[in-house]
C-alpha cells in the first residue's frame, strides 16, 4: 500500500509575498530631453517649447511616462514641468527620473499601502527570482515593514528558502 503524497509546503501556513505581482501593469515609456536639445547639449527655450507643442502625445495614452535627460546637460526645472504639463492629459502617470528611480518610488508606495495587520504572527516567504526588474530596495523595505509584526521572514521559494528573520520567543 502506497502512502499518499502530502504537500507539506501547502499545509504549512506559510504566506508567500511576490513583489513581482505589484509590478506596474502599464507600459513604461521614456521621454529623453536630450533628444530635444541643440546638439544634444543646450536647451533653447523657443525650440524646446515648439518641440513639446508638436510632439504626438497620443503615443503615450494610458502609459507611464518617465521624463529624464540621459546626458550631463544642465536642464532647468521648468523643462521637466513643461513636459509634464503636456503629457499629463494623456499618460496614466508622469514621473521625472529613470526607470530604476521610478520602480523604487512605485514599490515604496505599494509597500506603504500594505495592510501589515494581515501578517501578524505569520511566517512569510518573500518570493525571489523575479522575471521583472524588482529593485532590491523593495525587498529591504518590505522586510523592514513586516519585521515588527511577523513571526518569521524567509527569502526564496517555499520549498527552498533562506532564513532572514525569526522572532525570538519571549522569556517568561
Amino acid at each position: 500500500m502506497e502512502t499518499p503524497l502530502v504537500n507539506r509546503v501547502a499545509n504549512s501556513g506559510i504566506i508567500t509575498l511576490n513583489l513581482e505581482d505589484h509590478f506596474p501593469d502599464k507600459e513604461i515609456v521614456v521621454f529623453d530631453i536630450k533628444d530635444y536639445l541643440f546638439k544634444e547639449l543646450i536647451l533653447k527655450e523657443k525650440d524646446f517649447r515648439a518641440a513639446i507643442r508638436e510632439y504626438d502625445w497620443s503615443k503615450i495614452q494610458n502609459k507611464i511616462l518617465l521624463v529624464h535627460c540621459s546626458n550631463d546637460s544642465i536642464i532647468p526645472v521648468w523643462a521637466y514641468m513643461l513636459v509634464g504639463s503636456a503629457a499629463t492629459p494623456f499618460a496614466a502617470e508622469v514621473f521625472q527620473g529613470t526607470q530604476s528611480e521610478f520602480l523604487k518610488a512605485h514599490y515604496n508606495k505599494v509597500i506603504d499601502k500594505l495592510a501589515i495587520d494581515d501578517f501578524e504572527n505569520q511566517r512569510i516567504v518573500i518570493k525571489g527570482c523575479s522575471n521583472k526588474p524588482v529593485p532590491p530596495s523593495a525587498y529591504t523595505d518590505l522586510t523592514s515593514k513586516l519585521l515588527p509584526t511577523v513571526r518569521s521572514i524567509m527569502y526564496g521559494e517555499p520549498c527552498s528558502t533562506v532564513p532572514i528573520y525569526k522572532r525570538k520567543p519571549k522569556k517568561a
